[in-house]
């Protein structure tokens, strides 16, 4: 897996919620299931009124840096283009690990079956 970009606080200024969804209606299918779960992980933790506002700043940086269009790996690359994406998702799940409830994993996980019919278990240890 692709490392994730450092400081990844500078890109929240890329994170709107109407930009989130764009991007996941775009790509889900060649992202993958992984890389949306992850992306859904971190934006029902971000709309978590208990969310430190210290893990709120991470979680809008992940996620403005997966809206990007070019990032380290663009997203039009075949097979790699996304694995760039997925580790700054994971290191920032990492970084906020404690604000993740079975609520958001189950919220997420049933957002997820809705877009895709082959997904029958995903976790973050995957």
């Amino acid at each position: 897996m692709s490392k994730a970009p450092k400081d990844i606080e500078k890109y929240q200024g890329h994170y709107s919620e109407d930009g989130l969804w764009g991007k996941i209606a775009k790509v889900a299918k060649k992202a993958g299931s992984k890389v949306i779960y992850a992306a859904l992980i971190l934006y029902y933790i971000l709309q978590d009124e208990n969310t430190p506002k210290k893990h709120k700043a991470i979680i809008l940086g992940a996620l403005g840096y997966f809206i990007l269009p070019i990032d380290l790996l663009p997203d039009f690359i075949p097979v790699v283009g996304f694995t760039d994406d997925l580790a700054a998702l994971i290191a920032c799940i990492k970084s906020v690990y404690e604000c993740v409830t079975p609520q958001i994993k189950t919220k997420a996980a049933n957002k997820l079956a809705s877009w895709f019919t082959e997904v029958e278990h995903i976790s973050l240890e995957d």
